[in-house]
């Protein structure tokens, strides 16, 4: 099992269709420590059906979220000076060719978990694929699996997700990590919308995920963000670099001094007569006192 998560910051659509905008979040993602960067190409017509367009003006108005396509090419620049991984989840089939040239992987969101055409199609591109699983049963899963294992797909992680914004703590169930292993024997991670620190450290220390995904808004302004389920860079940079810290934090099992305690050591208790420091320190004190 990793002890090191891959961290991924969800971009979502918080992007504003501004070029600057987006390259700003893949610089921001790189220097918080993240692993990837993830953004969404979806055309709202092909997202929602024509009835419900027909009807609703807030889901006609998510037009505005939309990723242009022509940005693609900059995007992928930009995760490439700024050593970071570049993904993107498809929302309609053709997106899956034209998002292959540029990303490391794929992310299928649980809205599409059943829509086993889109999974083939990922599949098929022979690159690793993320799935995120809020909303599913066992079985709604297992045949999402089984699409995808049986055209290609090798490797996968599947993404434990509650589908709410934000997410309560108590309705996480973050113990499906384990049982998402045993059941599937693939990378498992955790898809956050609770904005806790407390459930993220317990994904990554307890359950030991492989992989951890969040929604990332810069500065409060983004069309997601007020809904509470986005972090801020300054929020979710600590456990970011508590996670990378864990393996030197763990050391060596050897019990010793380290670097940092060799000046405290001297001034430990003598065993003699059990004062402070050892007493070939006190004559040194002494002799520094006599020399000022």
């Amino acid at each position: 099992m990793s002890t090191q998560p891959l961290f991924i910051a969800e971009v979502s659509s918080n992007h504003h269709k501004d070029l600057q905008r987006c390259l700003h979040f893949i610089e921001t993602s790189s220097k918080i420590g993240c692993d990837a960067v993830k953004f969404q190409l979806f055309k709202i017509d092909q997202l929602f059906a024509p009835e419900i367009l027909a009807k609703s003006e807030i889901h006609r108005e998510r037009k505005n979220w939309e990723l242009p396509i022509e940005f693609l090419p900059a995007l992928k620049q930009s995760c490439k000076n700024n050593n970071i991984m570049f993904s993107c989840t498809p929302f309609y089939l053709k997106a899956v060719e034209e998002l292959t040239p540029f990303v490391d992987f794929f992310k299928i969101a649980s809205y599409e978990l059943l829509w086993t055409d889109l999974l083939i199609e990922c599949a098929k591109s022979k690159l690793p694929i993320v799935l995120s699983t809020g909303m599913a049963t066992t079985e709604e899963i297992d045949t999402a699996i089984d699409a995808l294992q049986n055209n290609g797909a090798e490797d996968i992680t599947l993404l434990h997700c509650v589908s709410a914004y934000p997410t309560p703590e108590d309705q996480c169930n973050l113990s499906v990590l384990q049982s998402f292993r045993d059941r599937y024997q693939v990378k498992v991670g955790w898809s956050d919308h609770t904005v806790s620190p407390a459930v993220l450290n317990r994904a990554i220390h307890k359950w030991q995920t492989d992989m951890i995904e969040f929604h990332l808004d810069l500065d409060e302004q983004g069309a997601e963000y007020s809904a509470g389920h986005c972090w801020l860079p300054h929020q979710i940079a600590p456990i970011i670099r508590g996670s990378k810290m864990m393996e030197s934090i763990d050391g060596n099992p050897t019990k010793q001094f380290v670097p940092c305690e060799t000046a405290d050591r001297e001034w430990r208790a003598d065993p003699l007569d059990g004062l402070r420091p050892l007493k070939h320190m006190r004559n040194l004190f002494n002799c520094d006192l006599k020399s000022n």
